[in-house]
């Protein structure tokens, strides 16, 4: 009999702290505030009823990311009434690529007829803080009962950049489960697309 006590101890242990480290795994995202190609300053916090965000590191010279366009303002039109909100973020080193300047940002964001939000990551912390290695990369962050944010999808928006029509939705999947208040089945996937280098690090070619 005492042994039987002992070992329901260990089991209940073992799944409280599996419990824990699942829980702990997701990372947590700080509010961050960036200047949009209008000049004004957007911050998470300035979305009082969202639910959660798509965020989608991207820029202006990346052939991957430029597919993506059109696609990025179908997928905030359709999630927005749903208090999800998207959030373009162009974080490539402007000292090293001069196309990637503000400016540039706005002619492309005018161009293309962008209708999201597109924001410059000028010191690239946002980018560090996501773990952003490229673009295009998507994330889903999703608010939790302490009103605070965790990564809860990261990878590519879907798995077909030519042919968006025969596309398996990778990211607007994750991000129905979550309105359904399911877990994501598929919370990484793989991307491809231009490397962000940061400023500062070693670049190994």
């Amino acid at each position: 009999m005492k042994s039987s006590k002992y070992f329901f101890s260990i089991l209940i242990t073992a799944v409280a702290f599996f419990v824990f480290s699942f829980k702990s795994s997701e990372v947590a995202i700080k509010n961050f505030s960036l200047k949009n190609i209008d000049n004004k300053i957007v911050s998470l916090s300035n979305y009082k009823d969202a639910k959660g965000f798509i965020i989608v590191f991207t820029c202006n010279k990346c052939p991957m990311a430029k597919l993506y366009t059109n696609r990025l303002n179908k997928i905030n039109d359709k999630y927005k009434n749903k208090g999800v909100y998207l959030l373009a973020i162009n974080s490539m080193d402007t000292l090293a690529y001069a196309e990637e300047s503000f400016k540039l940002m706005q002619k492309k964001s005018k161009n293309d007829k962008l209708t999201v939000p597109y924001l410059q990551d000028k010191k690239q912390t946002v980018a560090k803080q996501f773990g952003a290695t490229h673009t295009p990369q998507s994330f889903i962050i999703w608010k939790n009962k302490k009103n605070n944010y965790t990564i809860k999808y990261h990878g590519a928006i879907d798995d077909n950049a030519t042919y968006p029509e025969k596309a398996n939705n990778l990211l607007t999947n994750s991000l129905d489960e979550l309105l359904a208040h399911k877990n994501v089945s598929n919370p990484k996937t793989e991307s491809f697309g231009c490397k962000i280098f940061y400023r500062g690090e070693k670049q190994i070619h």
